[in-house]
Protein backbone atom coordinates (compact mmCIF):
# COMPACT_ATOMS: atom_id res chain seq x y z
CA UNK A 1 0.00 0.00 0.00
CA UNK A 2 1.31 3.68 -0.67
CA UNK A 3 0.30 5.97 1.88
CA UNK A 4 -0.44 9.99 0.58
CA UNK A 5 1.97 12.21 0.95
CA UNK A 6 4.93 9.48 0.52
CA UNK A 7 6.70 10.52 -2.60
CA UNK A 8 8.69 12.96 -1.81
CA UNK A 9 5.78 15.28 -0.72
CA UNK A 10 3.86 16.11 2.66
CA UNK A 11 0.34 15.52 1.73
CA UNK A 12 0.63 17.05 -1.28
CA UNK A 13 -1.31 16.99 -5.14
CA UNK A 14 -0.68 13.71 -6.85
CA UNK A 15 -2.57 15.61 -9.75
CA UNK A 16 -3.80 18.84 -10.99
CA UNK A 17 -7.02 20.20 -9.38
CA UNK A 18 -9.94 20.68 -12.09
CA UNK A 19 -8.85 23.79 -13.87
CA UNK A 20 -5.58 24.82 -12.73
CA UNK A 21 -2.93 25.76 -15.28
CA UNK A 22 0.55 24.92 -14.42
CA UNK A 23 3.67 26.40 -15.97
CA UNK A 24 6.48 25.01 -16.58
CA UNK A 25 8.97 24.39 -14.14
CA UNK A 26 6.89 25.47 -11.43
CA UNK A 27 6.21 23.03 -8.03
CA UNK A 28 3.01 21.80 -7.69
CA UNK A 29 1.01 22.95 -5.21
CA UNK A 30 1.00 21.31 -1.72
CA UNK A 31 4.14 19.60 -2.44
CA UNK A 32 7.71 20.37 -0.91
CA UNK A 33 10.49 20.72 -2.83
CA UNK A 34 13.54 19.04 -2.26
CA UNK A 35 12.52 18.63 1.24
CA UNK A 36 13.36 14.37 2.81
CA UNK A 37 11.94 12.73 4.69
CA UNK A 38 12.25 13.60 8.69
CA UNK A 39 12.91 17.30 8.21
CA UNK A 40 15.72 19.65 6.74
CA UNK A 41 19.54 19.04 6.78
CA UNK A 42 21.71 21.52 7.67
CA UNK A 43 19.34 22.28 10.66
CA UNK A 44 20.74 19.48 13.31
CA UNK A 45 21.13 22.14 16.54
CA UNK A 46 18.96 24.82 17.86
CA UNK A 47 22.79 26.00 19.26
CA UNK A 48 24.17 27.10 16.02
CA UNK A 49 24.50 27.18 12.24
CA UNK A 50 21.91 29.51 11.84
CA UNK A 51 21.77 32.81 10.50
CA UNK A 52 20.90 35.82 12.02
CA UNK A 53 18.91 37.11 8.35
CA UNK A 54 17.03 34.18 8.18
CA UNK A 55 13.12 35.42 9.26
CA UNK A 56 12.00 32.20 10.54
CA UNK A 57 15.17 32.11 12.74
CA UNK A 58 14.48 35.81 13.97
CA UNK A 59 10.83 34.92 14.63
CA UNK A 60 11.70 31.67 16.50
CA UNK A 61 14.15 32.75 18.70
CA UNK A 62 11.96 36.12 19.74
CA UNK A 63 9.33 33.06 21.76
CA UNK A 64 11.42 30.32 22.16
CA UNK A 65 13.11 29.69 25.58
CA UNK A 66 16.35 29.02 26.96
CA UNK A 67 16.12 25.19 26.03
CA UNK A 68 15.35 26.21 22.64
CA UNK A 69 11.98 25.20 22.01
CA UNK A 70 8.18 26.63 21.45
CA UNK A 71 5.17 24.92 23.43
CA UNK A 72 2.12 25.47 22.03
CA UNK A 73 1.22 29.30 22.84
CA UNK A 74 4.39 30.12 22.53
CA UNK A 75 3.91 28.71 18.96
CA UNK A 76 0.83 30.45 18.38
CA UNK A 77 2.55 33.85 18.85
CA UNK A 78 5.28 32.71 16.83
CA UNK A 79 3.18 32.33 13.48
CA UNK A 80 0.80 34.71 14.73
CA UNK A 81 4.06 37.65 14.42
CA UNK A 82 4.99 36.01 11.29
CA UNK A 83 2.00 36.46 9.28
CA UNK A 84 2.15 33.13 7.56
CA UNK A 85 -1.47 32.52 7.78
CA UNK A 86 -2.09 35.40 5.70
CA UNK A 87 -5.08 37.71 5.66
CA UNK A 88 -6.77 34.53 6.81
CA UNK A 89 -7.64 34.26 10.76
CA UNK A 90 -4.42 33.49 13.31
CA UNK A 91 -4.41 29.83 14.33
CA UNK A 92 -6.28 28.90 17.23
CA UNK A 93 -4.28 27.02 20.17
CA UNK A 94 -5.77 23.73 19.67
CA UNK A 95 -4.48 23.74 16.07
CA UNK A 96 -0.89 24.54 17.55
CA UNK A 97 -1.14 21.79 20.07
CA UNK A 98 -1.98 19.22 17.22
CA UNK A 99 1.24 21.00 14.77
CA UNK A 100 3.12 20.44 17.62
CA UNK A 101 2.19 17.00 18.27
CA UNK A 102 2.73 15.91 14.52
CA UNK A 103 6.33 16.05 14.49
CA UNK A 104 6.94 16.07 17.70
CA UNK A 105 9.01 12.95 17.79
CA UNK A 106 11.01 13.17 21.30
CA UNK A 107 7.73 13.72 22.57
CA UNK A 108 8.70 16.35 24.37
CA UNK A 109 5.33 18.13 23.91
CA UNK A 110 7.42 21.33 22.60
CA UNK A 111 9.09 22.26 18.92
CA UNK A 112 12.83 22.77 18.09
CA UNK A 113 13.78 25.02 15.15
CA UNK A 114 14.14 21.88 13.20
CA UNK A 115 11.01 20.88 13.63
CA UNK A 116 9.65 24.69 13.01
CA UNK A 117 11.28 25.01 9.94
CA UNK A 118 9.53 21.68 8.85
CA UNK A 119 6.30 22.95 10.10
CA UNK A 120 6.85 26.54 7.88
CA UNK A 121 7.34 24.04 4.80
CA UNK A 122 4.15 22.40 5.16
CA UNK A 123 2.06 25.16 6.33
CA UNK A 124 3.17 27.65 3.10
CA UNK A 125 2.43 23.90 1.09
CA UNK A 126 -1.49 23.62 2.31
CA UNK A 127 -2.20 27.59 2.36
CA UNK A 128 -1.46 27.43 -1.22
CA UNK A 129 -3.80 24.25 -1.87
CA UNK A 130 -6.53 26.12 0.41
CA UNK A 131 -6.04 29.37 -1.72
CA UNK A 132 -6.83 27.62 -5.03
CA UNK A 133 -10.10 26.47 -3.82
CA UNK A 134 -10.92 29.48 -1.69
CA UNK A 135 -11.29 31.78 -5.19
CA UNK A 136 -13.47 34.52 -3.44
CA UNK A 137 -10.81 34.96 -0.59
CA UNK A 138 -13.32 34.72 2.03
CA UNK A 139 -11.11 32.46 4.15
CA UNK A 140 -13.88 29.60 4.03
CA UNK A 141 -14.10 26.75 1.34
CA UNK A 142 -17.35 24.23 0.99
CA UNK A 143 -17.87 20.89 2.21
CA UNK A 144 -17.62 19.36 -1.19
CA UNK A 145 -14.05 21.41 -1.72
CA UNK A 146 -12.30 19.95 1.00
CA UNK A 147 -13.13 16.40 0.20
CA UNK A 148 -11.67 16.96 -3.40
CA UNK A 149 -8.74 18.65 -1.84
CA UNK A 150 -8.18 15.43 0.32
CA UNK A 151 -8.85 13.49 -2.15
CA UNK A 152 -6.57 15.25 -4.57
CA UNK A 153 -3.70 15.06 -1.76
CA UNK A 154 -3.67 11.29 -2.33
CA UNK A 155 -5.51 9.92 0.28
CA UNK A 156 -8.23 7.54 -1.01
CA UNK A 157 -11.34 7.36 1.73
CA UNK A 158 -14.42 5.69 2.04
CA UNK A 159 -17.39 8.27 1.43
CA UNK A 160 -18.58 7.77 4.78
CA UNK A 161 -14.77 8.67 6.27
CA UNK A 162 -15.19 11.96 4.18
CA UNK A 163 -18.82 12.38 5.00
CA UNK A 164 -17.16 12.37 9.11
CA UNK A 165 -14.32 14.74 8.01
CA UNK A 166 -16.06 17.14 6.47
CA UNK A 167 -18.84 17.36 9.56
CA UNK A 168 -16.27 17.13 12.14
CA UNK A 169 -14.62 20.25 10.90
CA UNK A 170 -16.88 22.14 9.18
CA UNK A 171 -19.02 25.36 10.76
CA UNK A 172 -22.59 26.26 9.21
CA UNK A 173 -21.82 24.51 6.16
CA UNK A 174 -18.03 26.05 5.45
CA UNK A 175 -14.80 25.28 6.03
CA UNK A 176 -12.31 27.67 8.00
CA UNK A 177 -8.42 27.96 6.93
CA UNK A 178 -7.36 27.06 10.75
CA UNK A 179 -9.85 23.70 10.44
CA UNK A 180 -9.10 22.88 7.28
CA UNK A 181 -4.67 23.30 8.69
CA UNK A 182 -6.25 21.01 11.82
CA UNK A 183 -7.67 18.44 9.27
CA UNK A 184 -4.69 18.19 6.99
CA UNK A 185 -2.16 17.98 10.40
CA UNK A 186 -4.74 14.63 11.85
CA UNK A 187 -4.51 13.43 8.22
CA UNK A 188 -0.84 13.36 7.95
CA UNK A 189 -0.05 12.40 12.19
CA UNK A 190 -2.82 9.60 11.88
CA UNK A 191 -1.28 8.37 8.29
CA UNK A 192 2.41 8.25 9.93
CA UNK A 193 0.93 6.68 13.30
CA UNK A 194 -0.79 3.73 11.45
CA UNK A 195 2.01 3.71 8.67
CA UNK A 196 4.77 3.13 10.82
CA UNK A 197 3.11 0.06 12.27
CA UNK A 198 2.09 -1.33 8.94
CA UNK A 199 5.61 -2.34 8.08
CA UNK A 200 4.27 -4.58 5.17
CA UNK A 201 2.41 -1.89 3.72
CA UNK A 202 -0.36 -3.96 3.34
CA UNK A 203 -3.00 -1.52 4.90
CA UNK A 204 -3.60 -2.96 8.27
CA UNK A 205 -2.27 -3.31 11.28
CA UNK A 206 -3.27 -5.17 14.91
CA UNK A 207 -2.68 -2.54 17.22
CA UNK A 208 -2.84 -3.14 21.25
CA UNK A 209 -5.25 -0.61 23.24
CA UNK A 210 -2.50 1.23 24.92
CA UNK A 211 -0.61 1.80 21.77
CA UNK A 212 -3.98 3.24 20.23
CA UNK A 213 -4.35 5.42 22.82
CA UNK A 214 -1.11 6.54 22.96
CA UNK A 215 -1.33 7.66 19.23
CA UNK A 216 -5.04 8.81 19.03
CA UNK A 217 -5.27 10.52 22.16
CA UNK A 218 -1.45 12.25 21.78
CA UNK A 219 -2.30 13.90 18.56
Amino acid sequence: MAYPGYGGGYGGYSGQMPGMQMQMGQPMPGTVPNMPHGGYSGYSAYSGGYSASDPMWTYFTAIAGQDGEVDAEELQRCLTQSGISGTYSPFSLETCRIMISMLDRDFTGKMGFNEFKELWAVLNAWKQNFMMIDQDRSGTVELHELSQVIAAMGYRLSPQTLTAIVKRYSKNGRIFFDDYVACCVKLRALTDFFRRRDSMQQGFVNFVYDDFLQGTMAI
